[in-house]
Parts: structure tokens; sequence; C-alpha cells
């Protein structure tokens, strides 16, 4: 399976890892959640997720669809093991659609965390901070 722009995936650590850039939207953001939903339908076991936000120069999203997606992943993983997506977000614009994104996703296998440094995010994940590192 391709990966899309700015995505890498550890195998060995069961960790997918996204870094956006520049303007993140809906084109971008549905291309991503379209990838994971045919990542999960193929794997053979959960992986954890990893987003990082600090590469972002805006966000032009807005809640209507914000709630749509939380919405859509609720759905398409509720019969799911659990997964971690860690969220490395440091602006207020990445910081409100995180934690509107965790709220929404809340008590279902999706457990949605923001971080605002790595090192906190990659503990929470059980992974070492190196393996935050995006490499494509």
């Amino acid at each position: 399976m391709k990966l899309p722009p700015h995505v890498s995936f550890r195998k060995d650590l069961a960790l997918l890892l996204w870094q956006p850039r520049g303007i993140l939207n809906e084109a971008i953001v549905s291309e991503m959640v379209a990838f994971i939903d045919a990542a999960e339908a193929r794997a053979s076991a959960p992986f954890n997720r990893f987003c990082d936000t600090t590469a972002l120069d805006a966000v032009d999203l807005n809640f209507k669809f914000v709630f749509h997606v939380a919405l859509h992943r609720r759905l398409v993983y509720a019969r799911h093991p659990p997964v971690k997506s860690a969220i490395w977000a440091t602006s207020p614009a990445t910081t409100h659609y995180a934690k509107l994104h965790a709220l929404l996703t809340d008590y279902s296998p999706l457990e949605v965390e923001l971080f605002t440094e790595s090192t906190a995010a990659a503990k929470w994940l059980g992974v070492p901070v190196e393996a935050l590192t995006f490499q494509q």
C-alpha cells in the first residue's frame, strides 16, 4: 500500500507517523482518513498513530467537518481493539481541533491524547522519542 505524502510506518513498533505540512484542510484530512481506513482493513494487528502538527502553517477546518470525521472514525473502528493516537500540537488552531477530535472520539476504542511535547507523546505511546522522527 502506497503511503500518502508525509506519512511513514514503523512496522517494528506498529506505529503510523504523520507530519502534515502547509495548510491542513478538508482534502488532506479526508485523504488521510481514507488511508487509515484502508490500512486498518488490511492490517493483521492494530497500530498506534502519531501526528506531528508542528510543521503546519495554518489550519483550514471547521467544527462540522471535524465532527463528521470523528463520528466516521468512531463508527468504522467501533469493533476493533483499542489503539492510541497521539497528536503533538503547539499552535492554538491545531490544539483546538485536536481537543475537539479527542472529545468526540472519547469512550471509543480510539484513545486520542493531545501533547505539547514529543517526549510525553513517546512515553504515552510506549516508544523511544527517536521513533517519532518523521522519515519517508
